[in-house]
């Protein structure tokens, strides 16, 4: 493999005239988007199975949050670093406000989980705890404990002769208190729900009955304590998590082999410190101050619960085969144009395709564009970067093909996408296994850029490049859950760009002038900011002005400041911002002319797209954009970004189209209000539901059946 090769980190600076006052904190705002989602699993306009599915997304957004960001945070404490936060805050007052708004949304969540807990009974679905099941029912399970679960139980007691057991990051646990009747000393036992047993066990049914009953492992475990430790008195009981800081440093200048780096940096994840220790609220308090010290925690780190800790395992019950209880099922279409002609470049010659996923099919589409370069005899070259792809990847398996079958193919492998490190380390070394050059990219920078390129030689014997640039990742899995858009191309303004980045990634490029590509951290960000400025000269000189941008994250400090300037000056801006946003919007004098929406829904809005109005009245003239980066310090200076210009005046209106349904969303967008909380938008009386995911859903059947 290709060690990857360094580069000069961009260190983010701070810029100390930045007035605070016109910032909202990242984390809260971050919060205050998970709280979109909770919002969702309380809105009974969703199915039932799908507000629980709801109520799970919140919980592992919050697991994630908590081991990135408090993380992150509570080593800049233990640093002894003073930096504040872009609207003034120190990293002690983040935590505590974190904290404050932590708790009102787990009061939310523990409402919302009864509420649900009613309606799935009123659904013959049910949620028992051991204790509370007949004699037959628990004779069962009581049968099934010592066959399935008791053999792969652990327990670890505390004593002089044994350490406070290691407790793993997310794991589930029963601590016990203990009494050894013969003399009467105490000591502390843990055991561990491992995760090969399910959190919840569905009870055989009979035949004819409509019941879906479902008992709670870690009660089943409980009961039958006293297997684990017989002649022993268990005194208390008390089910635990704990969450471990995901935020390792690593210092990738001083290493060697990248491989090796990451293989040490997830070890240490496993080991890091505890960042969150949630616990039953009914806990005698000498049992969580002998688990505060254990862990090495402070008081503001225990979370009190007395609702289920690991939401994860109401996973049983959303996949449920109840369609009634769920959204209408969804096949994304595959575009006739692409279904009636089997080779696809012939058909990317005849003009760009822009695909829209889920609504268009990932597999009909993208997949099929690298399985036909894999096939086709005449492709010489496929380069591909790979920043998430799922288990069983089919492009793992057309590149794979492709090598085997002659081709020179390279994939540059991220090995640093955060959870998915160890994955990506197993699919990097399969590749070279089968001959794919495996390289990965740029020391200090991290290649988040979506992009494929496939070079052929033509029937003429002309060498010609085809290139796919996404805004989402090649995963076959979450193209179905998020929305992305993909553009194919061989405009050679575009391709011959491509090739340069790869050249770039995989070699020694130095190329600074890229004229249709913005790439960071070369040129992305002056780009954006003349695009920016530009619309505030058409502005001044009587032009069209305007500018929307949709993207997941908003924190670009510089950024930001250019879109007060434009809003100052009269630019009409939109901001469609799916999660944190640290622009403040509505401000006097400031951002008044600036529009802050997110669109939560059944789909993961992931795609980006940045429109410039370039003195144009019709929407569909202007300048467009779409590729990988969000406008976020790390991603215009810390990672390698692709964003596209898009050519076509079709693609355009059906860019537009897309924009235009978010704009009049009054089902799935919440608008951004100037203290940083968000407001739902309603329909107004006598109004229709135009909610974004269900009109492309419709307009997309629509369209290819015309």
């Amino acid at each position: 493999m290709r060690k990857r090769r360094s580069a000069t980190r961009q260190p983010k600076k701070i810029n100390f005239n930045v007035d605070p006052t016109h910032f909202l904190n990242r984390d809260i705002s971050w919060l205050q988007f998970n709280r979109r989602v909770l919002h969702e699993a309380s809105d009974k306009r969703n199915p039932l199975l799908e507000r629980l599915r709801f109520l799970i997304i919140f919980s592992s957004n919050l697991d994630e949050f908590v081991m990135k960001r408090i993380g992150y945070l509570k080593h800049q404490i233990n640093s002894g670093l003073t930096h504040r936060s872009v609207d003034g805050q120190t990293p002690q007052e983040q935590l505590v406000a974190i904290r404050k708004h932590i708790h009102v949304d787990l009061e939310k969540q523990r409402l919302i989980y009864l509420d649900l807990v009613d309606e799935l009974e009123r659904h013959d679905i049910f949620i028992y705890d051991f204790e509370d099941l007949g004699a037959e029912d628990q004779d069962f399970l009581n049968s099934y404990f010592r066959r399935k679960i008791f053999p792969v139980l652990t327990p670890l007691s505390v004593d002089p002769g044994h350490p406070f057991p290691f407790i793993s990051n997310l794991s589930y646990s029963l601590g016990m208190i203990l009494k050894n009747p013969q003399t009467d000393s105490i000591l502390f036992s843990r055991v561990k729900i491992p995760e090969v047993i399910p959190g919840l066990f569905m009870l055989p049914r009979q035949e004819g009955d409509k019941k879906y009953r479902f008992v709670t492992t870690v009660t089943l475990v409980r009961s039958n304590l006293h297997l684990l430790y017989p002649g022993m008195e268990i005194q208390q009981t008390v089910p635990f998590r704990v969450s471990r800081n995901a935020d390792v440093d690593h210092r990738e200048d001083e290493a060697q082999d990248l491989l090796i780096l990451v293989e040490e940096g997830i070890k240490e994840r496993r080991l890091a410190e505890c960042v969150r220790l949630e616990i039953h609220k009914s806990t005698d308090p000498s049992v969580t101050s002998f688990l505060k010290d254990s862990l090495e925690i402070l008081d503001e780190d225990i979370y009190e619960m007395d609702f289920p800790i690991d939401f994860m395992i109401l996973k049983s019950i959303v996949d449920l085969d109840m369609p009634s209880l769920k959204f209408k099922p969804w096949l994304p279409v595959i575009p006739k144009v692409m279904a009636e002609n089997p080779n696809i470049f012939n058909l990317i010659r005849q003009g760009d395709i822009l695909v829209h996923h889920p609504f268009e099919s990932f597999s009909g589409t993208v997949e099929k564009f690298l399985a036909n370069a894999a096939d086709d005899p005449n492709v010489l070259t496929i380069k591909m970067t790979l920043y998430r792809t799922g288990d069983n990847s089919p492009f793992i398996r057309s590149l794979i093909k492709a090598a085997e079958k002659g081709k020179q193919v390279v994939a540059l492998v991220e090995l640093k996408a955060r959870f998915d490190e160890q994955r990506n380390i197993v699919w990097a070394q399969k590749l070279e296994d089968a001959g794919v050059h495996v390289v990965y990219g740029i020391l200090g920078l991290k290649t988040h850029t979506k992009t494929t390129l496939v070079i052929r030689q033509e029937n003429d014997g002309e060498i010609m490049s085809y290139a796919h640039i996404g805004t989402g990742n090649y995963h076959s899995q979450t193209s179905n859950l998020y929305t992305d858009l993909g553009l194919m191309t061989c405009n050679p303004k575009i391709c011959s760009e491509v090739i340069e980045v790869f050249n770039y990634l995989t070699g020694s490029s130095l190329k600074t002038d890229y004229h249709q590509l913005l790439i960071a951290p070369i040129n992305m960000k002056s780009n954006f900011m003349s695009k920016i400025q530009q619309e505030v000269k058409n502005k001044k000189a009587g032009k069209p002005a305007r500018i929307i941008a949709k993207m997941n994250s908003m924190e670009d400090e510089v950024l930001t400041e250019a879109l007060y300037e434009a809003s100052m000056a009269g630019v009409e801006i939109t901001l469609i911002v799916r999660g944190f946003c640290c622009l403040k919007p509505g401000m006097k004098k400031l951002s008044e002319n600036i529009k802050v929406i997110s669109i939560i829904g059944r789909f993961l809005e992931h795609s980006r797209i940045f429109y410039f109005a370039n003195g144009e009245e019709d929407p569909t003239k202007g300048d467009y954009y779409i590729g990988s980066a969000d406008w976020m310090h790390r991603n215009l200076h810390n990672r390698v970004e692709l964003i596209t210009p898009i050519y076509d005046g079709k693609l355009k209106e059906k860019l537009w189209e897309f924009i235009d349904i978010m704009l009049k969303d009054n089902r799935q967008a919440w608008v951004l209000n100037t203290d940083g909380s968000y407001t739902l938008n309603m329909p107004k009386e006598g109004e229709a539901e135009r909610g974004t995911h269900a009109l492309l859903m419709n307009k997309t059947i629509h369209r290819e059946k015309v």
